[in-house]
């Protein structure tokens, strides 16, 4: 069978003021199309479904209909766990209705899912943190232990008070627990989970930038030998860029987020990953690169006229641009830099260090008139750079405020 991994959508996100929903409508068409192209039997959306708790009217509907499609109205199984941005509650809301177009959508870790069946697919055993489902034209089940992110308070429902030291003891517990009681080799056995995992005693994986951090420390932190030895593949969600943190025989998978959503993800490739999988044997899997949306770069520059120039020739990409120069901006400048180009989201204006030496500094006198005292003080707090013109002029109109 085939199955496709995608996780931390973060539908309805935003990069500052510009809104990333047409790249995420062209992204979420990709994805169907891939998932078509490839014929799978499967999807693994591994949380982060949504960008916050409570995601505008269009992130909503552009949720609903994307799965709708990648579960060919009912005929392929959706599978999808809620993250650190999802809430819970509003995840599992529509399962009833989801249930009736082959979408199942898992909020809490305890959740445990009434068995029932469509047209093409069937649940045939279910318990918390696991289901089983036979699909129509595949000869053997699938098995799936499923966990979903647990904030503090669910954490503690779920592992018991001690859960710093023992999140990692008594999740490898219930996960081997499960997968001793369903997971044989008659079938495909896979997990999918919302975690902070890596590799016992390997570098530390930084969360991306702008990311709500579920790693407080290394209470969080799952060790990835936590995983039962019946698992075949492991598809995760939460760090933004493709990894696999496992081994080869036994993958376990960042598919990464379908979009650049911060500056430090500028220059990532983003992917959904394709499994091949069978009873019993070791997955193969094919990382698929996503091509839409805007490219994320980080650029610095010395000169205004190089700025629009390089911003006239690199129209559709977002950008945070440092420019380095011997005085200030002026208003002027800043306006013509950001009328060439639409998608400026940082301007860092940089003024090149001066030598400002110990034996520069003198005595200030504090009897002088006030312009003359910022001006020092100025001077005294950039390095030797003198205020400009219009730093000046603005000084004074709030002083004459």
């Amino acid at each position: 069978m085939k199955i496709l991994h995608t996780a931390d959508w973060h539908l309805g996100k935003r990069l500052d003021r510009f809104s990333r929903l047409e790249e995420q409508v062209l992204v979420m068409n990709e994805i169907v199309q891939i998932a078509d192209e490839q014929n799978v039997d499967l999807i693994l959306i591994a949380g982060d479904l949504f960008d916050n708790f409570n995601p505008g009217v269009e992130a909503v509907e552009l949720f609903y209909k994307t799965l709708k499609r990648l579960s060919l109205n009912g005929k392929r199984p959706v599978i999808a766990i809620s993250g650190n941005h999802d809430s819970p509650s509003l995840i599992n809301a529509p399962d009833p209705l989801a249930r009736e177009c082959g979408i199942i959508l898992i909020g809490h870790p305890k959740t445990e899912i009434t068995p029932f069946g469509t047209e093409y697919f069937n649940i045939t055993n279910s318990k918390e943190g696991f289901i089983e489902l036979k699909i129509d034209g595949i000869d053997f089940p699938v098995r799936i232990l499923h966990t979903p992110f647990a904030n503090e308070i669910r954490l503690k429902e779920y592992f018991g008070e001690n859960k710093e030291e023992e999140i990692n003891k008594v999740l490898s517990q219930k996960w081997k627990d499960l997968a001793d009681q369903f997971c044989d080799h008659s079938g495909v056995n896979l997990l999918t989970a919302h975690l902070y995992m890596n590799k016992r005693g390997a570098e530390i994986l930084e969360e991306p930038e702008g990311e709500k951090p579920i790693k407080i420390g290394n209470a969080d932190l799952i060790f990835s030998d936590s995983i039962p030895e019946q698992i075949q593949y492991t598809a995760l969600g939460h760090l933004h860029g493709f990894q696999n943190i496992g081994t080869k025989e036994k993958p376990v998978i960042y598919s990464s987020s379908p979009l650049c959503y911060s500056f430090s993800e500028a220059g990532q490739t983003k992917y959904v990953s394709i499994i091949d999988a069978e009873p019993g044997k070791a997955v193969s899997y094919e990382k698929k690169a996503l091509k839409n949306g805007r490219t994320l770069v980080r650029k610095a520059f010395t000169s205004v006229e190089n700025t629009v120039q390089w911003l006239g020739e690199n129209p559709n990409i977002f950008i945070e641009l440092t420019l380095e120069s011997e005085t200030f901006l002026t208003a002027d400048e800043r306006r013509l830099i950001y009328q060439s180009h639409n998608g400026i989201v940082h301007l860092i204006p940089k003024v090149k260090n001066k030598e400002f030496t110990e034996q520069q500094v003198h005595e200030i006198n504090l009897n002088q008139n006030i312009e003359l005292l910022f001006k020092d003080y100025f001077k005294s707090k950039n390095g030797g750079q003198e205020a400009n013109e219009e730093l000046m002029n603005l000084f004074n109109e709030i002083l004459n405020a």
